[in-house]
């Protein structure tokens, strides 16, 4: 998720929601004020993502966003990362399902030319075509790369599974064919459509003045049109049925990744904060069921996971080992196993007791920096999630029933419509997988590198 943040968002004191500032022309700020260094940092995010790119041309906003650091009114790409590194000023694009954002970084004096900096390469790029020729070159290239990355192979294959035929089964950079079939009129298309004053949200963290603060949004948004709020317009997942298995096949691997999962939960359901203190049992900590069945008892797997994915959909439910090739088939077996258990036995009065206790300890961490506080309400206003779905965690976290964890479970996973994704080497162990999995419906072999 898909999210800006992972788990928590309150103010610096604990307490409720940051307040959204009127920036005018629909766009709106986020201020999370903090002193204690002369830095600040600003993310200025729009309310869609790679969800909304064509079928056919996914990647597009991705590209649009990386076009912006190519060149830009007065400077050319060489030129913006000098003027960066004389400010000591960073920026980064991020485009996930549901949106795109512009993260920066700078030291408090140099804030006003940082400002007027990133409002120019928000607002007046040239996208030039030199420039666009060799970015789509080197999105490609790093697309190819990226095969040698097993991790990221199986979340690629586990999310073309589970979500088949949806917007969250494609992956914001794309494919080779999809980047490849982009042009420069679809970039400055994307770009016109979806960063608009009226789609954006801008956050700034750290040494600023809150009287300062709405004048600094609207100069960074000053030369980006009015536009208009993009709809959500993603439909919800349809859950895959039966067990299925993607292999995917890459030569010479001691090692395997697997995931295995389902869809999970979406931010309004009623059990959302039960599943997920549920699920931690499951893979949550470094005492969990998983951990300690796989890594502790049988050395399988250095670690062994369960996670719920947030986005304003209904996202996936996975459970992610990484365990020597001999060792592969029976660790499936056994997450399979556990899974079961699970989901018939429920979770004890006694694992509930302290995963909640170490939920709201850890709860600290998760808020402990302004920028922290501020991805995370930013989070709140990008997803659409529900206003005191950080700041409220604790309590929610605390009000978790023994029944309610356990009719969340039952209610929300399964166990016989599974997603089963495996990077491995298939002529050595294809065949043991697949005899491990009970009543396994389609089942496939990819190449490594296939798209």
């Amino acid at each position: 998720m898909t999210a800006l943040s992972t788990r928590s968002h309150s103010t610096a004191k604990g307490g409720g929601p940051i307040a959204p500032i009127d920036l005018q022309d629909g766009a709106i700020l986020l201020l999370e004020e903090s002193h204690a260094l002369p830095l600040v940092a600003i993310t200025v995010a729009f309310r869609s993502g790679s969800a909304h790119d064509p079928d056919e041309k996914s990647g597009t906003l991705r590209l649009a966003g990386r076009m912006l650091r190519r060149g830009c009114e007065g400077l050319k790409a060489t030129e913006i990362e000098d003027a960066l590194d004389r400010l000591g000023g960073e920026l980064s694009v991020d485009v996930s399902s549901s949106s795109i954002a512009f993260h920066g970084h700078v030291i408090g004096r140099n804030l006003d030319a940082f400002v007027d900096l990133v409002a120019t390469i928000l607002g007046a790029p040239t996208f030039q075509e030199d420039e666009f020729e060799r970015l789509r070159r080197e999105a490609i290239a790093e697309l190819v790369e990226s095969r040698d990355n097993d991790q990221a192979l199986v979340q690629h294959a586990f999310r073309r599974s589970l979500f088949a035929g949806h917007p969250y089964g494609r992956s914001a950079r794309g494919t080779t064919a999809t980047v490849a079939a982009i042009g420069l009129l679809d970039v400055r298309a994307a770009y016109a459509r979806h960063l608009t004053r009226a789609n954006a949200v801008v956050g700034i963290a750290g040494d600023v003045m809150a009287a300062a603060a709405p004048d600094i949004g609207k100069r960074l948004l000053a030369r980006l049109p009015v536009g208009a709020r993009i709809p959500d317009g993603v439909p919800p997942p349809t859950a895959p049925r039966g067990r299925s298995l993607t292999f995917v096949d890459k030569p010479e691997r001691t090692q395997t990744q697997i995931l295995i999962g389902s869809l999970g939960t979406a931010p309004h359901d009623e059990d959302h904060v039960a599943l997920g203190v549920a699920n931690a049992i499951l893979g949550g900590s470094f005492t969990s069921r998983l951990m300690r069945e796989v890594r502790s008892k049988r050395g399988w797997s250095y670690g062994a996971y369960a996670r719920l994915s947030s986005d304003r959909q209904r996202h996936a439910f996975s459970m992610w080992t990484f365990p020597a090739a001999t060792d592969a088939a029976a660790c499936i077996e056994l997450e399979i196993g556990l899974l079961e258990t699970f989901l018939e036995k429920g979770v004890t009065q006694k694992e509930l007791s302290f995963i909640k206790r170490f939920l709201m300890r850890s709860y600290a961490f998760d808020v402990d920096t302004a920028l922290k506080r501020l991805h995370q309400a930013l989070d709140v206003e990008i997803l659409g999630l529900p206003a005191d779905y950080y700041s409220g965690y604790v309590a929610h976290v605390n009000a978790v029933t023994l029944e309610q964890a356990n009719a969340s479970v039952k209610a929300r996973l399964s166990s016989e419509d599974l997603v089963i994704s495996v990077v491995g080497t298939a002529p050595s162990l294809y065949e043991a997988v697949c005899a491990k999995i009970p009543r396994l419906g389609s089942h496939e072999v990819v190449p490594f590198d296939k798209d």
